[in-house]
């Protein structure tokens, strides 16, 4: 997958302002499935420091949520992309990649459980305070980081980027413990006025600490470059609000940590 210059830019930055990043792939379980996630970390960085998780878009773990974890590590953060659907399983078409969401979204028990694997490989590695841990996650990451905060997870916040809102149990929402950001298209036609509504209903209704920031001309997956140019598709990258919603995420992480 190709990257647009700006991206490249702020991971190449974050690389030569500090020491040097170090990744590595580790395997993990959940139940009998064998997972694989890519844990990103500044080694030059002393100490216990927060993590983030990071939960990739439909897809499977790609390029891209591997990218996000690096530049989340260049900030000082331990980053981890989770892998939601095993090691090597990756969609290789639009169909593939709805029919295995679909499974997750279908079923949002086991949604929560592999995310919580995921966290439980993050909070135990040595280098984490398991005691100061984000969530974010793209489109369908979005959509379990989501379902990860309503299972009562011990995460400080979730960011969900431009994912869908809804939820089969939004009682749920009352084992919410930390804050919850979202980051919305404004454009976004995969995400129903309905169902934004029905989620701002959820949060108020759990007296939930959330914010939802919208973003004009903006559609879905407008973080990701791969993701072309063409608003009228209803799938497109915007730059600047890709940059404003990192930028809310940062914001957002000062004030967790």
């Amino acid at each position: 997958m190709k990257y647009s210059i700006p991206l490249a830019m702020i991971l190449l930055a974050a690389v030569n302002a500090h020491g040097a990043i170090h990744t590595e792939w580790v395997q993990y379980r959940h139940g009998e499935t064998l997972l694989e996630g890519y844990l990103a970390y500044d080694d030059a960085v002393k100490g216990p420091r927060p993590g983030v998780l990071v939960v990739h878009e439909w897809m499977g773990l790609e390029d891209y949520a591997m990218k996000r974890a690096e530049q989340l590590a260049g900030m000082g953060y331990v980053a981890f992309a989770l892998d939601m659907y095993g090691k090597g399983v990756r969609a290789k078409t639009p169909e593939e990649a709805a029919k295995l969401s679909g499974i997750y979204k279908g079923d949002r028990p086991l949604m929560r459980a592999r995310a919580q694997a995921g966290l439980d490989e993050l909070r135990k590695q040595p280098l984490v305070d398991p005691s100061r841990i984000a969530a974010i996650g793209y489109c369908f990451g979005g959509t379990t980081v989501l379902e990860l905060a309503r299972s009562g997870a011990p995460v400080a916040g979730v960011v969900s980027f431009h994912g869908g809102l809804g939820t089969p149990e939004p009682a749920d929402a009352k084992n919410i413990k930390g804050k919850v950001l979202v980051l919305h298209g404004a454009d976004d036609p995969h995400v129903p006025s309905a169902e934004v509504a029905a989620f701002q209903d959820e949060m108020r209704k759990a007296a939930v600490d959330w914010q939802m920031i919208y973003y004009g001309g903006a559609v879905h997956s407008f973080t990701n470059p791969g993701s072309g140019t063409d608003a009228s598709t209803g799938v497109a990258y915007n730059e600047k609000a890709d940059k404003r919603s990192w930028e809310a995420m940062k914001a957002f992480f000062k004030e967790l940590f």
